[in-house]
């Protein structure tokens, strides 16, 4: 069964699941990437419900921890985004890097990431807005830049050229879809749509980071493009800043990232004057997806043992989040901007965790706990996508009501939200069992 929005790039494939080594698939990841996904597929609302009902101080703490700061600091809450980020880069040298070791050319998996980049931003609008007008002129617009990319690579042999006639023939599309958009009056307006989306972070980091990857052959290259960009992004934003501020303004009305995305993204901004997910802050994202990008190089082809591999993971976690506190000092921990000290914050503590669930159930073969993770893991954009067009609520109230009105207050919520997690994770798991997952 599939699903093919652009030459096959998306599909819901019943596939059979490779072999659980470190050369072709690891279970720690799958399980790291469902650990990150079950926080927001309801187990945050289980722990706000848990405070609410208890009034405890202790329970109040941990469902703190599971809201974002307004601006700057970091909540737990803050590294699932991220941490999504840095496992699709653990991931790189295991898909694009073995379809390179198998003969496939750089032209054609460059082709390959811009494709998936590019539906991701596709789903990431739809995930914002849904399938309503004004979106679809967008999505027309990107499904026609693939193509004539696509067109461009099979036209031209170089890469050069074809490369910059996908862009001019891109530049050509986008500009008059943009004279339709404008003649069209209120009806195919754009004004009400946010472009900037989690989905379409991920899409657009992941892609820069896998250029990168595909075009460097050595890692201490790569390091140095990760280095390149959270720096360069901290002297942009320490000299710069919106007009009428002072450089180096790190305010939400008066950053340099911000005023940029206010003047280029077309739409509505998240938060009116600021998007978390705008074009500026993408620029360090690149960086979180290169240092999982790093990790996974380390992984697959290290000839360290497994137990060195992951020390080494958690010496050089500690070591980030080190240089993150004192960053933070003069460049403030914030995910709104993606600081620079965020991606060292979040990168550190992604290496810990890498660590720990690489450790346990790759090297220490303790799989059979991280099988409830797996299960999301295997279907992560799924799931992610599936609440807006699944009426969870609607499915856990049929089947699970009667529990709530059983236990009654204060406690019917916290089975209840128990309860929506058990819904979401059967689905998952019959998924699972049938083989069917969603691929981008």
């Amino acid at each position: 069964m599939k699903i093919n929005l652009v030459s096959g790039s998306t599909k819901l494939v019943k596939v059979t699941l490779p072999g659980e080594t470190t050369s072709q698939r690891l279970y720690s990841l799958d399980a790291l990437r469902g650990f990150d996904m079950f926080w927001i597929m309801g187990a945050d609302e289980i722990f706000r419900s848990i405070a609410g009902a208890t009034k405890s101080p202790f329970w109040q703490t941990i469902a703190d921890q599971l809201e974002h700061p307004a601006w700057n600091g970091f909540h737990f809450y803050d590294l699932i985004f991220p941490l999504f980020l840095f496992m699709a880069g653990v991931a790189t040298p295991f898909s694009v890097g073995r379809e390179l070791e198998k003969g496939k050319t750089q032209k054609e998996c460059l082709m390959r990431v811009i494709k998936r980049g590019l539906v991701l931003v596709i789903l990431g609008l739809v995930t914002n807005n849904g399938l309503q007008l004004p979106v679809m002129l967008p999505i027309l617009c990107i499904v026609g830049v693939i193509s004539l990319f696509n067109l461009s690579f099979k036209m031209v042999k170089p890469t050069l050229p074809a490369v910059g006639l996908g862009i001019a023939l891109s530049v050509v599309l986008v500009w008059i879809t943009s004279l339709i958009i404008g003649a069209g009056g209120e009806s195919i307006s754009v004004a009400g749509v946010r472009f900037g989306s989690v989905l379409g972070r991920i899409g657009l980091a992941y892609m820069f980071a896998n250029i990168i990857y595909i075009y460097t052959k050595k890692q201490s290259t790569q390091i140095i493009w990760f280095c390149s960009f959270i720096i360069g992004y901290w002297l942009l934003l320490k000299f710069t800043a919106a007009p009428g501020f002072a450089p180096g303004d790190l305010t939400q009305p008066g950053n340099f990232a911000s005023y940029i995305d206010r003047v280029v993204l077309p739409g509505k901004l998240y938060l009116g004057n600021h998007d978390p997910e705008g074009l500026m802050s993408t620029i360090p994202a690149i960086s979180t997806g290169l240092l999982g990008i790093l990790a996974g190089n380390y992984l697959k082809h290290s000839a360290d043992s497994g137990s060195k591999k992951a020390g080494r993971f958690a010496i050089t976690g500690v070591i980030f989040i080190a240089i993150a506190l004192l960053w933070n000092l003069d460049f403030p921990i914030n995910k709104n901007l993606w600081t620079s000290s965020f991606v060292m914050n979040v990168g550190g503590i992604s290496l810990l965790l890498l660590s720990l669930f690489y450790f346990v159930i790759d090297v220490k073969g303790y799989k059979k706990w991280a099988f409830f993770f797996k299960v999301i893991g295997m279907n992560s954009i799924l799931i992610y996508m599936s609440g807006h067009f699944i009426g969870w609520d609607h499915a856990n109230n049929g089947f699970f009501q009667w529990l709530g009105q059983l236990l009654g207050n204060p406690y019917n919520a916290v089975a209840m939200a128990i309860t929506y997690v058990g819904v979401k994770w059967a689905f998952l798991y019959f998924m699972y069992e049938k083989k069917v997952f969603l691929r981008v």
